[in-house]
């Protein structure tokens, strides 16, 4: 429902939002701008010396007026011609005219009404209330993608497009939902909805009609600095019964023109003094900073805009049009997707198609639509599952456990949970994980045990389709062709060979840095602008599956290096590992802020083995500052494929790695990486105390055997891997 609330009001209003934001935010500048030229007044200058000063100049003087931003401006008659002029409290003379810019009215009147009247401010009313819906239901979703309201500033993680529109979001939502409730009010004092305080000072019937004094002496007046002045009306010289009405921030009073005694005062309302402030919360007059900072928060509408439909439409794609859907009522078999960006239901359609070409009737649908009751014939049930944010539900899967838990009895035909994520996520599969529990402990038969799917992997898609075939007795494969990405053409400059004494041939690729076009290095996209850790995407011929590698280097040190480890029947690493320089492979770059070093000063335990080590590789390789960085790197023969053995010393002796410990699993002394950590204990504990974050890349079978070994190291510190993937401090990029 909150997704609801926060997608339809943008994507129906886009357009009314653009409109009122971007005019909101050059009005903003305007108090800024009056500020700055408003002219400084004399410390203890009251209203009567003022009065005094533009009366010697304008002897016809009707009106003065203290805009919010400081700024004079005088009204008179100079015998039958009307007179006005901004003016120097200083000293009572003109110095601007009091024409209203034009630029300032045009743009004014587009934001309160878009030229349409009070049609016009109906319609922008209904974008404020749009605008104040996208604000409050973007809070809440701000606060489920972070984690909580606790974690609202928690790094983010994901494309960009989205990261973007959060980003932006948590920052300007402030400032939009302040904007919006200021002009849903002023909105309602427009057409009377709201009650306005009365002024009810009665007007004086005696007045005294003696000569008075002169203005400088008024006593009321006196009393009165310039500073708290709003207006001052002057009385007619031909009415001998009319008063001075002097207007404050405090209230209303008049003043006898012929002793300078004030006659009669009202103190300003609550609801006078709440609608000013409403006024001045909204505009920010008479507050310039106040107005900078909503006008660059209103900047922000644009940006989510645009993230927001990109998002949206990425959903739209990644969904297909389901052919050959069977009804609820007659399908076999039951495929509940819950995807947010829509990669999932791609997994969905595949399934889906692979078990109708073994004969299988086939339904698919949202697990947000889920009814055991319509499922009349179904033989089994497969839930296909992503995770939102920190553990919630997807969008396509909201309200599915509330709906599950409140089930009076299970299906009685078995289920599988397969879960879609990253790998490098603190909380990777959650929310599958959190279905396949709830499942579990409703009695629910399982039909497979749960699995995941690192990273939209058609490998691990196809491996779990093996598994099923054999349960279901069908000889089942799962061909997931995802959309291929626009890739160009990569040149090898440089390789070298490793591993061939063990049976292990591995290689490093260096590339040169393809063209780039002058967009994409003006926005840093494309491979103007990478960094070790990010991902290089291969199309190997004979496939639309990319197959990703970590780089080994970033886009500052001017060329593109990977290290790739040839696997018997590997499709992508046969052909990379035959590349000669000047041949050429299509690849693409894939952002992994997953698993980025940052910045700072506090340590770094990198842990690789094998090809996992080509990331920390270019950490070390970027580290000019000096960071302290400790590498653990497991291999199997330092004769044979020891990577980068040349490097790894000169950077150590120059500083760039603070300490190298080898972990040989072959020879005398077999040890994993997992063991040289065990011995180094002391040294990791030491550098967890200073803050360090520790980075592992590599194998699932040796993450695992690393985080066993943390998990006993971190004991004494009351910390665990999973309190420090919490922090940020803990990083995967696994296998």
């Amino acid at each position: 429902m909150i997704r609801l609330l926060h997608r339809w009001p943008g994507l129906v209003l886009a357009v009314l939002l653009l409109v009122t934001s971007l005019s909101g935010a050059v009005l903003a500048l305007f108090p800024a701008t009056d500020a700055l030229q408003a002219p400084r007044v004399e410390a203890g200058l009251t209203v009567a010396e003022l009065a005094a000063r533009v009366q010697a100049m304008h002897p016809g003087l009707e009106q003065i007026k203290r805009a919010p931003s400081g700024q004079f401006t005088a009204w008179w008659f100079d015998g039958e011609q009307p007179g006005s002029a901004i003016i120097d409290p200083a000293t009572g003379r003109d110095i601007a005219r009091a024409d209203p810019d034009p630029v300032r009215r045009w743009l004014t009147t587009l934001h309160r009404s878009l030229f349409l009247g009070d049609g016009g401010r109906l319609t922008v009313a209904a974008g404020a209330l749009a605008m104040l819906v996208l604000a409050l239901s973007g809070m809440v979703l701000v606060a489920r993608r972070t984690g909580g309201w606790r974690h609202w500033f928690a790094r983010l993680r994901g494309p960009l497009a989205g990261r973007l529109h959060t980003e932006v979001a948590r920052i300007a939502v402030f400032g939009l939902l302040l904007s919006s409730a200021t002009a849903l009010w002023m909105s309602a004092e427009t057409f009377d909805l709201v009650a306005h305080d009365a002024v009810n000072l009665q007007r004086p019937s005696r007045i005294s009609t003696q000569p008075g004094p002169v203005l400088a002496e008024m006593q009321a007046l006196r009393a009165v600095p310039v500073d708290n002045l709003r207006e001052l009306g002057f009385p007619a010289p031909d009415d001998e019964q009319d008063v001075f009405t002097l207007e404050t921030w405090k209230g209303t009073g008049y003043v006898d023109p012929g002793t300078g005694a004030l006659l009669a005062w009202q103190d300003s309302g609550v609801g006078q003094r709440f609608s000013e402030t409403i006024h001045w919360l909204h505009t920010g007059q008479g507050a310039s900073v106040l107005g900078l900072i909503l006008g660059l928060m209103a900047l922000g509408v644009p940006l989510m805009a645009v993230t927001g439909v990109l998002v949206w439409a990425a959903g739209r794609r990644g969904r297909p049009r389901l052919k050959d859907n069977t009804a609820a009522g007659e399908a076999e078999t039951v495929i509940l997707v819950g995807s947010e960006g829509g990669t999932t239901w791609g997994f969905a359609a595949a399934l889906a198609q692979a078990l109708r070409t073994v004969g299988q009737s086939v339904h698919v649908a949202p697990m947000s639509g889920f009814a055991p009751s319509r499922y009349r014939r179904a033989q089994r049930f497969f839930i296909l599952a992503a995770t939102y944010g920190e553990g919630d539900a997807p969008a396509s899967a909201r309200g599915f456990l509330d709906t599950f838990q409140a089930l009076p009895s299970v299906p009685q035909a078995p289920m599988a949970v397969l879960g879609f994520g990253d790998h490098s996520f603190p909380r990777y599969c959650a929310f599958a994980k959190a279905v396949d529990e709830c499942a579990r402990a409703k009695g629910w038969p399982v039909l497979l045990p749960f699995d995941t799917i690192n990273r939209q992997s058609a490998q691990d898609f196809t491996r779990w389709g093996h598994a099923l075939g054999g349960a279901l007795g069908l000889a089942l494969e799962l061909d997931y062709q995802p959309v291929a990405p626009e890739a160009v053409e990569l040149t090898l400059l440089e390789r070298r060979d490793y591993g061939a004494a063990v049976q292990v041939p591995m290689a490093v690729l260096r590339f040169a840095m393809p063209a780039t076009p002058l967009w994409q290095r003006l926005a840093g996209q494309g491979f103007a602008r990478f960094q070790a850790g990010d991902l290089l995407g291969i199309l190997p011929e004979g496939s639309a599956v990319p197959r990703l590698y970590s780089l080994a280097s970033g886009s500052r040190d001017g060329f593109i290096e990977i290290v790739v480890r040839k696997h018997p029947g590997g499709l992508s690493s046969g052909q990379l590992t035959a590349l000669e320089p000047g041949q050429t492979v299509r690849g693409f770059l894939r952002r992994n802020p997953a698993f980025h070093a940052g910045t700072g000063r506090a340590p770094l335990i990198l842990i690789g083995a094998g090809t996992g080590v080509g990331p920390l590789i270019g950490f070390i390789r970027a580290n000019a500052a000096r960071r302290p960085m400790h590498l653990f790197f497991g291999l199997r023969s330092p004769d044979s494929d020891f990577l980068y053995r040349e490097e790894l010393l000169t950077w150590q002796s120059d500083g760039q790695l603070g300490h190298l410990t080898l972990a040989v699993s072959r020879g005398e002394h077999r040890q994993y990486v997992q063991d040289a950590l065990r011995d180094k204990a002391p040294q990791v504990v030491e550098a967890v105390r200073q803050g360090a974050t520790i980075m592992v890349c590599g194998g699932r079978d040796m993450a695992r055997g690393v985080s066993e070994a943390l998990a006993d190291i971190l004991k004494p510190l009351g910390l665990t891997p999973e309190q420090l993937k919490d922090k940020e401090r803990y990083l995967e990029d696994v296998y």
